[in-house]
């Protein structure tokens, strides 16, 4: 496969799409050389997914050229853009979990990997084995034929989806925020596979908001704004153009003052916390008021089960906890909510807002007392809300149609005030710059009210950044808290991977 060079130059040019009153596109035009890894970088709501759905046959544009190798192309389905040779990998990958991974391999694709033999309704498995094996061999990917998907990480699921659409035929690969939940040998290793494609001849189209990403992987970059083409860069291009480019002004990361007082907010003794895999045992943690407690390891590591444990969602075992030298072992989740315990939860969507309802649904949900909603009143506390955290809404915005960042601003902006302890699961896991850096601003806001923050995030930058100390979860053992102060990016990685 490395001797079979195919070239694919795409170009978009002057694409228009609206959605109702919203601008998503406008006028947008980029050019992809064959060969080359193209970032497309933005801010949250910048346009960059709806452009590249666009190409990938997910949505319809309303006006504009897309032309591939120099040829005008109508692609209207997502089976039209395979035939003209361009795939989409998604950052939820789009597969069928109950499957195994050779079934997945195998799914809407009889024409590459059938039997020349069984002609189209029966699929040849030993072929399609055999193709399977040789591109994960050729990536280096480690994926086991039979191993149902439902047991694979995202990052594997996103290396078995890649390897499906290259298996279809695909020249142009477009990916979309592909490292966010990724490990960072993961993340390494899809790196060094986009560029093998690269060198390949077919052309990469890279989505993201991540500066460091795009910087390490892509030959050069355009940047939407707002729905609006800013400009493209060549890469390497200083950090600081590419950020005034993507966000109109340069942004400063907000300072953590010392904020951790001499009273435990969270207390944890002799507890025993079950899941699937193991047990996790922690014999003393003591949290205290305005501490931020890091939270650091590969995913499924136990990080999820102890802050479901902290936030009273799931029961530990055995042991105590308390919160504010409550005695609060076994009691129910309500219980840990009137103590000021608030968790917020990775997905977003699916576990910390609901999908179908309004920013104005969710605060009266929040406010609700009795049996009727005071109309007025929760229209004027939405306003509010999306005025004080900026959310780019409106009181009757559907969540599931906010970006990521609105969203999360979305989910803060519901959190009760005063708190004694913030859980978070990611709190800052697909977002942009700005709104990342703003999130922080608010929870260190928090923390000097006394506020006690655990959070768990894959980014070791962050965790480092952010945390006054770092607990370690690696293969079902848990460290002693460690001071952010006396680790190191590399040390904090190599106790992620069992050295403690």
């Amino acid at each position: 496969l490395d001797t079979c060079f195919t070239l694919m130059k795409v170009e978009l040019l002057h694409i228009q799409k609206h959605f109702g009153p919203v601008h998503a596109n406008d006028d947008v035009s980029m050019i992809v050389e064959a060969g080359t890894i193209h970032g497309l970088l933005g801010e949250n709501g910048a346009g960059k997914s709806t452009l590249v759905k666009m190409l990938s046959g997910f949505i319809s544009r309303d006006s504009g050229t897309v032309s591939l190798d120099g040829t005008p192309v109508e692609i209207k389905t997502p089976t039209d853009a395979i035939r003209q040779g361009v795939g989409m990998l998604f950052q939820e990958p789009m597969d069928f979990p109950p499957l195994t991974v050779i079934e997945n391999f195998m799914a809407g694709s009889p024409g590459s990997v059938n039997s020349a033999q069984g002609n189209g309704l029966f699929l040849n498995r030993r072929a399609a084995e055999h193709a399977f094996r040789a591109l994960a061999t050729q990536f280096n990917f480690v994926l086991y034929p039979n191993e149902h998907v439902s047991n694979l990480t995202v990052g594997e699921r996103q290396q078995l989806e890649m390897l499906r659409l290259l298996s279809l035929g695909v020249q142009t690969l477009i990916l979309d925020e592909p490292t966010t939940g990724i490990s960072a040998m993961q993340k390494t290793a899809l790196f060094a596979a986009l560029k093998r494609l690269a060198k390949q001849g077919k052309s990469v189209i890279f989505v993201s908001h991540k500066l460091e990403d795009v910087e390490e992987l892509c030959d050069e970059v355009t940047v939407l704004r707002r729905g609006k083409l800013i400009g493209t860069a060549k890469i390497p291009s200083p950090a600081s153009t590419l950020v005034e480019m993507m966000f109109g002004k340069a942004l400063a990361a907000p300072i953590k003052p010392s904020t951790a007082r001499s009273e435990p907010a969270l207390q944890m003794s002799d507890v025993v916390i079950k899941t699937d895999s193991y047990d996790l045992t922690l014999k003393q943690l003591s949290v205290q008021r305005g501490e931020v407690l890091g939270i650091a390891g590969l995913e499924g590591s136990g990080q999820q089960p102890f802050l479901l444990a902290c936030a009273g969602v799931n029961r530990c075992a055995q042991g105590a906890l308390r919160i504010q030298s409550i005695d609060m072992t076994h009691k129910p989740y309500r219980e840990f909510l009137k103590s000021g315990v608030c968790y917020l939860p990775a997905d977003r969507l699916k576990d910390g807002l609901v999908a179908g309802l309004t920013i104005r649904d969710h605060v009266s949900l929040r406010a609700q007392q009795g049996v009727f909603v005071n109309q007025a009143e929760s229209l004027r506390v939405a306003e509010k809300a999306i005025s004080t955290f900026n959310i780019r809404g409106k009181p009757e915005s559907n969540v599931e149609r906010l970006s990521g960042g609105n969203q999360q601003r979305t989910q803060l902006a519901l959190m009760p005030d005063p708190l004694n302890v913030i859980l978070m699961e990611h709190p800052t896991r697909g977002l942009d710059i700005e709104s990342t850096l703003w999130v922080w601003q608010q929870l260190i806001a928090r923390c000097q009210q006394g506020t006690a923050i655990l959070f768990a995030s894959s980014d070791l930058d962050e965790i480092m950044r952010y945390s006054d100390r770092v607990l370690v979860f690696s293969g079902g053992r848990v460290s002693e808290p460690i001071e952010a102060a006396q680790l190191s990016v590399d040390t904090l990685g190599q106790m992620i991977g069992g050295k403690f």
